[in-house]
Order: C-alpha cells, then structure tokens, then sequence
C-alpha cells in the first residue's frame, strides 16, 4: 500500500511539473523555474526556462529568463548548450546588467570545450579569441586572473601540438625533414615553451642525418650539426642534454 501510494504521488508531481511545463502562465512558471533553480534541480529549471524564454519576450524577465536558462545548463555541465544560449544572450541583450558574467561564463564554456592537444585545435583557437576579447574589454575585472591561466594551458596546447608535429620526423628517422620541420616551428613563434627540447631535436637530426650521408657529403653536413651545436649549447649552456651534445661534438671535431 505505501509503495503505491508513492508511486501515485509520484505520478501526480510529474503530471503538474508537465502542466506546469505547458502552461502559459508567466508568473506561475517564473517562480517555479526559480523555485527549481535554488534547489540545483537544474534539468527541471532549465526545461522551464527555455519554455519561458518563449513567452516572456518584450517582458522586463526576458534577459533574466535567457541567463538563466543558460545557467541552468551550465550547472548541468552541459557546456556546449550553455555556450550556445550565452552566445544568443549576448547578441541579444548586451546592455543586460547580466552581460558580463554571461560573458565570462561563455569563454569559460569554450575553455572547457577544448581538446587534448593531439586533437583538432579549431575549438583552442576559438576559445583564446574570445578570451583575449573578454580581457580587452574588461581589464580591471577580477576574472583576468582567471582569463589568464586559461591562455597559459591554451598556448602551452598549441605549443606542444606544434613541436610533437614537427618531432615526429625525428622519431620516423627522416631526419633532414625534422630539422626543417623543427626549425620551422620556432620561424612561426620563437617564443614556443618547447624551445630548448625543439632545439635540441634540431641538433640530433642535423647529427644523425650527416651520420647517414654518404662520405662525400659528411663534411658539409656535419658543418650544419656544429652551427645548431653551437647555436644550443649558446642558449642552453646548462642544459640536460648538454652532456650527449658535447660528446657528438668532440666525435665530429676528432673528424
């Protein structure tokens, strides 16, 4: 008797939640998709939101209703639908005394949809857009900090993508296509994190490809190894791998 009666009751919240749902009642609806909201039933709260978002346009609640519902989705971790309400909010109510934390919101969204860094880095450069756009616009606001550690772990992706693309002729041993591909890397952005490691690689493949010559051609080659030996142990000078690279050299030097 008691499991029934549950089970009716059950049936009977259910049945006003729907009602509820699809009613048309502006003020009722509000209240309850708030009432759901504070208690962090937010599938419930964002389902009426978004039902309300349809019958609150031109009404003082509207921006509220859509940052809401936005809301409702973020705190679900539905990441990818809040972005995609905050970006509607923001193109339809930028004055909104909401603005700013939808903005905020939105760029954290799209940090959170980004990808490890072998995968396709599309959503990485979309997310440091707007995080550098959020940043202009808002310089004193305390999320800068915030901001600013997102574009750190961004940048290092990209890095990281670019010197693992590039190093992976050094590991299919076509070594003249590595030193290019490395050397290329640090063309586009000198400033790469994996500066010394790149470097490195530069040196190991420029070594390993006079190694591989043929004898009338060694000279020449190990002419290039000495110049990125010299060019490393410059800027490196206590670097890790300065041991392995001083013993390559005095092997080249003695020939």
């Amino acid at each position: 008797m008691a499991s029934l009666l549950c089970v009716i009751l059950a049936g009977a919240c259910k049945s006003q939640y729907e009602e509820l749902l699809n009613s048309y009642d502006l003020d009722a609806k509000y209240k309850a998709a708030f009432d759901y909201f504070n208690k962090g039933k937010y599938a419930k709260s964002a389902q009426l939101f978004e039902s309300l978002s349809m019958i609150s346009q031109g009404t003082a609640q509207d921006d509220t209703v859509n940052f809401y519902w936005a809301l409702s989705n973020y705190n679900q971790k539905d990441f990818y639908t809040a972005e995609s309400n905050l970006e509607h909010f923001l193109d339809n109510y930028p004055a909104s005394p909401f603005a700013e934390s939808a903005e905020f919101l939105r760029i954290d969204c799209l940090y959170r949809g980004t990808l490890r860094y072998e995968l396709d880095q599309t959503p990485t450069y979309k997310a440091i857009k707007a995080i550098n756009e959020y940043k202009a616009a808002h310089i004193k606001s305390p999320n800068v900090a915030v901001c600013n550690r997102m574009l750190e772990d961004l940048e290092e992706r990209l890095d990281r993508k670019a010197f693992e693309n590039a190093k992976l002729y050094y590991t299919m041993e076509d070594y003249k296509a590595a030193r290019v591909a490395l050397k290329n890397v640090l063309k586009d952005d000198a400033e790469n994190i994996y500066r010394e490691e790149i470097l490195y690689y530069t040196t190991m493949s420029s070594y390993k490809y006079a190694l591989l010559s043929v004898a009338s051609k060694q000279k020449e080659r190990y002419l290039i190894f000495v110049d990125d030996y010299l060019n490393f142990v410059e800027e490196y000078p206590e670097s890790s791998h300065r041991k392995e690279l001083d013993s390559l050299y005095e092997k080249v030097r003695k020939k």
